[in-house]
């Protein structure tokens, strides 16, 4: 193996795949480090389903056309206008051959003729999920030659007098030390740590790569208090979980707390995304635990689920079976509009934490901004460490996977360009 490397990419999600094989298709010798086990391989994005593209006309992925300018209207308007409109402008209009540039890396598309996909013109779904969209780029990879290791954690040493970086690469007790003339950040963003919060993404992308870089001098940007949550089943796994264990039947039914209190949250209505306004409401619950209860008629409006919910023939018995207070929640569902009467049925939530509006500052290159003012030229992120220059708060469906795709290739080709020069 190359005793240098032109590009050296830390984290093997879709991002940092993106950035390696934009680098190597470039000619440049790359290398991948990856901190979880090959089983687990991919962050967060093996539990995509979709991703947000700019098309002008309709394609089959895709019925309808979806312009540039209104997928920069609403991420201006879901952002407050916090985004930075240069960047996104030009991350955007990169999204237009995104489905091409997938495909040519063995990525397949799901027909929304086919099965039952939803119907879209925002974006694009995947044939067989985000598992079989990193199972295809890891193929593509290793086919023209990157490099990739496993169960590895990069630690930056620094810069030596030529310029080089020297990176420690762990893997258990064995270090390896390793020289590159470009590092594209690809790690994953921040976590957010609150009792009772569940992360729906891996444990492996836990911000420890963004937390050295920000010691080093790194700009930051976003709020590392904001984020991104929604409902999930609180049965589910503490991480991992993805979108299996989301709740969506929340507007057919009554919410109580801990107490077997009611509990509302203004504004969430019963659009598309009401979940995830829901998902704030429920972290600020007692022990950050709440239920939702559905009468027959409401659970046969809500979305298969992963787990069954809790059945009682009574309020008692649902209480019961909750670990509630029996006469509090008989009152509750006593003066709920929603709830017609027995059967009952009940699912236990938490907050699933998706992604944190909190990360590195970057310029149009993707390379990192430091606070004294200056941009490393060798130092580049990608994906979900540097999504808060686009997203400082809100959330628009699938714009994690874009994100990560654009920037990461931008990333890639920008290090690979710089290290051949």
């Amino acid at each position: 193996m190359p005793t240098t490397w032109d590009v050296l990419v830390i984290g093997g999600g879709v991002a940092g795949l993106s950035a390696v094989i934009a680098a190597r298709r470039l000619g440049a010798a790359a290398r991948l480090i990856e901190s979880a086990p090959l089983a687990l391989r991919g962050g967060n994005a093996r539990h995509a389903r979709n991703f947000r593209i700019a098309h002008a006309e309709p394609q089959f992925f895709a019925p309808g056309a979806y312009t540039e300018h209104e997928f920069l209207s609403e991420l201006v308007r879901t952002t407050g206008g916090g985004t930075d409109v240069d960047l996104a402008r030009s991350l955007i209009a990169d999204t237009t051959d995104v489905v091409d540039w997938l495909a040519g890396n063995g990525v397949v598309l799901q027909n929304p003729a086919i099965g039952a996909i939803p119907f879209s013109r925002r974006t694009a779904f995947l044939l067989g999920g985000g598992k079989a969209m990193i199972n295809a780029l890891y193929e593509t990879a290793e086919k023209i030659g990157v490099v990739i290791r496993y169960d590895s954690e990069a630690m930056v040493l620094g810069q030596n007098g030529a310029g080089l970086w020297e990176v420690e690469i762990r893997k258990g007790a064995a270090t390896e030390r390793v020289r590159a003339q470009t590092v594209v950040a690809a790690s994953g963003g921040p976590g957010l740590r609150a009792e009772g919060l569940i992360l729906r993404g891996g444990a492996y992308s836990d911000g420890a790569w963004m937390q050295r870089l920000i010691e080093a001098g790194a700009r930051t940007i976003g709020d590392p208090a904001s984020g991104h949550m929604v409902a999930v089943d609180a049965r589910g796994p503490r991480v991992d979980g993805g979108i299996v264990t989301r709740i969506t039947a929340l507007p057919y039914g009554l919410v109580v707390d801990r107490d077997a209190f009611a509990v509302e949250s203004p504004g969430a209505g019963s659009g598309r995304t009401h979940y995830a306004r829901w998902g704030a409401r429920i972290a600020q619950c007692p022990e950050g635990l709440a239920f939702l209860i559905l009468d027959a008629e409401g659970l046969s409006r809500a979305p298969p689920s992963a787990l069954a919910p809790v059945r009682a023939a009574t309020p008692a018995g649902l209480a019961e079976a909750l670990g509630l207070d029996g006469a509090a929640l008989a009152r509750a569902v006593e003066g709920a509009k929603k709830l017609a009467g027995p059967p009952f049925f009940a699912f236990p939530m938490r907050a699933g934490l998706t992604f944190v509006h909190f990360g590195l500052a970057v310029d149009g290159s993707m390379r990192v901004k430091m606070r004294d003012g200056r941009i490393f030229p060798t130092l580049f992120a990608a994906g979900m460490i540097m999504a808060a220059n686009i997203l400082p708060r809100g959330y628009l469906a699938g714009l994690g996977v874009t994100l990560s795709v654009v920037s990461g290739r931008r990333a890639g080709e920008a290090a690979a360009r710089h290290a051949l020069a």
